[in-house]
């Protein structure tokens, strides 16, 4: 797995956070939306690094 694609999906979960967090602040039900899907696109990401490391560690 590659340690630039879990930084990736990380920046992506915290670029989330935040923007739901300033959706929160600002009453704007779109920001907090988009932010929320952010989050959810970076556990998807994560999940999918997992099963490549799985499927790596098994071949191993």
């Amino acid at each position: 797995m590659s340690l630039e694609d879990r930084a990736k999906a990380t920046a992506k979960n915290v670029e989330g956070k935040a923007q739901e967090a300033l959706g929160n602040v600002t009453g704007d039900p779109e920001d907090k939306a988009e932010g929320k899907a952010k989050q959810a696109e970076s556990e998807v990401r994560q999940g999918v690094e997992d099963v490549k490391d799985n499927v790596k560690k098994n071949i191993d």
